[in-house]
C-alpha cells in the first residue's frame, strides 16, 4: 500500500508581492498540512500498542528522576534508556543516546523494537517489522478514509467500528497481510465500511454443514439442485484463483449479491446485518494480530461440542447474561476452509428490552455516545458493569467446566437509557474451551487472562484515566470475592497476574494458538 509520507515536502519560497500566487497552491497546501496531520496521528496510534508490548515484555521499569519531566524510564536489553509519556497509551518514546534524549519515528521504534528483540532471543525475524509497518500504513489509510465515511447510526456499530487502535497489547492490530489498501478498505470496520454479501449458489453433492443454517436458505433461492453459499467478498477476491475451476466446472455459481448490507464488525471477518438480525463468520486468508483468520477445519468439526455445552451452561446460570451461539456452519467439500460461513445468534431476543449492546472493545477505544464519556458516578456504573460480567464467567467456569474467551472483543455489555450496564453478552465458542478437554489449572489462567487482565484491567484504567482519582480494583477484589472458587483465594493473594506475550510470540513464530504468559503485579492483591 501507498505509504502516507513521514516528512511534509519542503516549502517553496514565497513569489514576490506583486507576483499573483500559482494556481491551486492553497489547496496543495492544505492537501499537505492534511497528510502530515494523518501522519502524524497514526504514528502514535500504532506506537502506543507497541510500546506497551515492549515495556511489558522486554524492558525493565526503573524509579522516576528529576530529569524524566514526567516521563516513565525504561532500561533496555544492554542497558539502553528508552522513556515515555504515559501509561496506558504510552506515547513520545525518546532513546538516551550520545548523552541527550532523541525522539524515535515509528519507524525508528521499530528498528529499535527488533534490534532488541535479537539481543533478547538471538532470533531473526524479518516478518514481524514489516507487520508493524504495515499495521502503521493501516492505521493511516483508516484515518483518510474514516475522514470521509458516514457512522452508522446505532451505538452498537459504532462501537464495533471504533477500534483504531485495537488490541492494546499487540505489536501489528492494524496489519491487514500487507496488501494494498485498495484491496481491504471496502470492507474495513474501522473505516465505517458496509457492502452487499455476494451470493452464490452450490451444488448440492459438494455442501458440507453441520447445524442449524436456516439464516443461508433465506437469504434468497437457489437454483434446483444447489444450495445457497454467501460469501465475504475479500474472501473470494482473496480464494478466487483456486475456486476458478470450480466456477468453470459448476459445483459453483455467482448469483448476484444480497440485496441488504452488512456492516464488518470488530473482528473484520463478522459482520452484522441489523435489518435482518443476522451475523455471519467467513473465512479469511489474512492474518489479523497473531492468527491467519481462515475457519480452521479442526475448529469447525469440534464447534457444535462447544457450542452446545456453552449454551447449555448459560441455560442455567439464571439473570440476564446471555450466549450467541455459533449455531452452524456451511461450506463446500473441494473448499472446505475457504468457504466456510457460520452462521451466529443475531441480538433479537437476546438482548434486555429496551437496553443497548455496547462492545467492551469499544468502549475500551471510545466512540461518539460512549457512556464512558458521561458517567456522574463512576463507582456505581463500575459495579454495575462487575455484577454483569463478572458472576456468569466465573459461573461457567465453576458449574459447567467452560472458559469463556471473555475478552474485551467477545463481551457485548448492554446498558440502558441512563447507560447503566445491566447484562453481558459473550461470543464465539471457536475460543471457548472446556475443562473435559484442558486441566484445570491451565483453564483458569485463561479465564484470569481474558476476563482479568485483558478485559477488566483495560476497561478500569479506562475509566480511571476519564476519572482521576477513581480507584476501580477494590470492586473488583469485592465482586470476585463473593464467588466461592477455589481458586478465587489464590488470585487475591496471587503477587502477579498472567499477561500473555504477543510480541515474543510473534517474533519466535509461535502458534497464535499457543499463549505463553509472563507475570504482572496484580493490583488485586493488597498491598
Amino acid at each position: 500500500m501507498d505509504r502516507v509520507d513521514l516528512i511534509p515536502p519542503p516549502v517553496e519560497a514565497a513569489p514576490p508581492a506583486e507576483a499573483a500566487p500559482a494556481v491551486g497552491a492553497a489547496p496543495r497546501a492544505v492537501a499537505a498540512r492534511r497528510a502530515a496531520g494523518v501522519a502524524e496521528r497514526a504514528d502514535a496510534l500504532a506506537a502506543a500498542p507497541l510500546l506497551n508490548c515492549l515495556l511489558r515484555e522486554i524492558a525493565e521499569p526503573l524509579p522516576p528522576t528529576p530529569s524524566d519531566d514526567g516521563r516513565f524510564l525504561h532500561r533496555l536489553p544492554g542497558g539502553r534508556l528508552l522513556r515515555v509519556r504515559g501509561r496506558r497509551r504510552p506515547a513520545e518514546p525518546e532513546l538516551y543516546t550520545a548523552g541527550a534524549w532523541h525522539r524515535l519515528g515509528h519507524a525508528e521504534l521499530v528498528a529499535l523494537v527488533a534490534e532488541t528483540l535479537r539481543r533478547r532471543t538471538g532470533l531473526t525475524n524479518p516478518d514481524l517489522p514489516a507487520e508493524m509497518t504495515d499495521s502503521r500504513d493501516a492505521v493511516a489509510a483508516l484515518l483518510t478514509a474514516r475522514a470521509q465515511a458516514t457512522p452508522p447510526a446505532g451505538g452498537y456499530l459504532r462501537s464495533e467500528q471504533s477500534l483504531l487502535t485495537g488490541h492494546p497489547h499487540h505489536p501489528a492490530p492494524k496489519a491487514r497481510g500487507g496488501g494494498p489498501s485498495a484491496g481491504w478498505l471496502p470492507y474495513a470496520p474501522e473505516a465505517h465500511a458496509r457492502f452487499p454479501l455476494v451470493l452464490l449458489g452450490l451444488r448440492e453433492d459438494m455442501v458440507v454443514e453441520e447445524g442449524d443454517v436456516s439464516a443461508l436458505d433465506a437469504l434468497g433461492t437457489a437454483p434446483r439442485g444447489y444450495r445457497l453459499l454467501p460469501a465475504h467478498p475479500w474472501q473470494l477476491d482473496l480464494a478466487g484463483p483456486r475456486l476458478a475451476p470450480a466456477f468453470a466446472d459448476g459445483r459453483l455459481l455467482r448469483l448476484g449479491t444480497t440485496g441488504f448490507e452488512a456492516w464488518p464488525t470488530a473482528a473484520v471477518r463478522t459482520v452484522y446485518a441489523p435489518e435482518r438480525d443476522l451475523c455471519l463468520k467467513f473465512s479469511l486468508d489474512v492474518r489479523i494480530t497473531n492468527d491467519v483468520r481462515r475457519l480452521w477445519r479442526h475448529d469447525l468439526l469440534r464447534l457444535r461440542r462447544t457450542d452446545e455445552a456453552t449454551a447449555r451452561a448459560f441455560e442455567t446460570i439464571g439473570g440476564p447474561a446471555a450466549w450467541l451461539s455459533d449455531r452452524g456452519y456451511r461450506t463446500a467439500a473441494f473448499a472446505f476452509e475457504e468457504l466456510a460461513v457460520l452462521v451466529r445468534d443475531g441480538l433479537s431476543g437476546r438482548l434486555t428490552p429496551g437496553a443497548t449492546p455496547l462492545l467492551a472493545a469499544g468502549l475500551v477505544e471510545g466512540f461518539d455516545g460512549s457512556p464512558l464519556d458521561d458517567v456522574r458516578d463512576p463507582a456505581a456504573w463500575w459495579e454495575a458493569y462487575l455484577r454483569a460480567v463478572v458472576p456468569p464467567a466465573l459461573a461457567a467456569f465453576a458449574d459447567h467446566g467452560v472458559v469463556l474467551e471473555a475478552h474485551l472483543q467477545n463481551t457485548l455489555v448492554a446498558v440502558d437509557a441512563d447507560g447503566m450496564p445491566v447484562q453481558a453478552l459473550f461470543r464465539d465458542a471457536e475460543g471457548v474451551k472446556l475443562l473435559s478437554d484442558v486441566e484445570r489449572a491451565a483453564g483458569w489462567e485463561r479465564l484470569v487472562y481474558c476476563l482479568v487482565v485483558n478485559h477488566l484491567w483495560e476497561l478500569a484504567a479506562a475509566l480511571a484515566e476519564r476519572r482521576p482519582g477513581f480507584r476501580p480494583w477494590p470492586a473488583v477484589r469485592r465482586e470476585l470475592a463473593r464467588h466461592d472458587l477455589p481458586e478465587i483465594a489464590g488470585l487475591l493473594a496471587s503477587p502477579t497476574l498472567p499477561g500473555k506475550t504477543n510480541l515474543l510470540l510473534r517474533w519466535t513464530g509461535a502458534d497464535g494458538a499457543d499463549a505463553r504468559y509472563l507475570p504482572l503485579p496484580n493490583p488485586l492483591a493488597r498491598p
